[in-house]
């Protein structure tokens, strides 16, 4: 960070994510859907990212790099959750929230959503980091980069687009999604998600000791996705909704990294 304009940017990058989350709440509770949360999120990263990757003092071909990737990830993850959610249906992880907080769910609501920019501050800073970086573009590690990004964009879109063409079946209402990568990974989308935020440290490292900060977006992500608001709040809606069925692919399907089917204990000689 070179200069008090750095800073000062950054700054200003804080207040936006703290503003567009109070914005999120107030959207939240006029219209009761809560994927306007997400929706409203993803937009806020990806403004703060675009506006950084303009404004940072690093190599010009790495900046637009960063701005072409933040972006591309914001429009399609955002734009994905809006048509979700403009289509109708709660979002069982919000719902599950709200009954737990009871009256105090509106102000509660407003401090999760506050922890939220707090994590939306954290991944554009990698998005800053990479955009700040002066080392020449493109070297052999940002061609990575970009190969890991395009891989976790179009696989979250392929994910995004095989659970929603499985949504529209009839086996849907009573049975768990195992199409395409979903036979891989109990969420693969959250997979691809993760690996997006993997692409920044590649971009951001350089000498500057402040560049491994970089390595808080993935961390970060990881957390929250098996940890916190991604995996364990799905998957215990599921095991309510679907029961042994659920636990059946527990069984033999891995969580988050795709990998090889494992056989079903429970279920021995059966071939899924």
């Amino acid at each position: 960070m070179e200069s008090h304009m750095d800073i000062l940017l950054l700054v200003i990058i804080a207040i936006w994510v703290s503003l567009a989350m109070a914005g999120a709440w107030a959207v939240q509770r006029f219209t009761g859907q809560s994927g306007w949360i997400d929706t409203i999120w993803s937009a806020a990263v990806g403004i703060g990212g675009v506006v950084v990757a303009l404004f940072a003092h690093g190599d010009f071909g790495r900046r637009i790099a960063a701005l072409i990737i933040i972006g591309a990830w914001a429009i399609r993850l955002g734009g994905h959750i809006g048509v979700r959610t403009g289509v109708g249906g709660e979002d069982p992880r919000y719902a599950k929230l709200f009954e737990e907080w009871g009256a105090g769910a509106s102000s509660r609501l407003f401090m999760f959503l506050q922890i939220q920019a707090l994590a939306a501050f954290i991944l554009v800073l990698a998005v800053y980091l990479a955009a700040a970086n002066n080392a020449a573009f493109p070297r052999t590690i940002d061609a990575l980069a970009i190969a890991v990004a395009l891989v976790a964009l179009g696989g979250e879109a392929v994910a995004d687009a095989q659970l929603a063409r499985f949504r529209r079946t009839p086996q849907a209402k009573t049975s768990v999604c195992e199409v395409g990568l979903w036979r891989y990974s109990r969420h693969p989308n959250y997979f691809f998600e993760w690996l997006f935020w993997c692409c920044w440290p590649l971009l951001a490292l350089a000498a500057p000791f402040w560049s491994w900060l970089s390595l808080l977006a993935p961390l970060l992500m990881y957390w929250l996705l098996v940890h916190v608001s991604g995996i364990p709040p799905l998957e215990e809606h599921m095991l309510r909704s679907r029961g042994e069925q659920f636990r059946a692919l527990q069984r033999r399907v891995n969580a988050l990294f795709p990998g090889p089917r494992k056989s079903d204990p429970a279920n021995q000689g059966h071939q899924p």
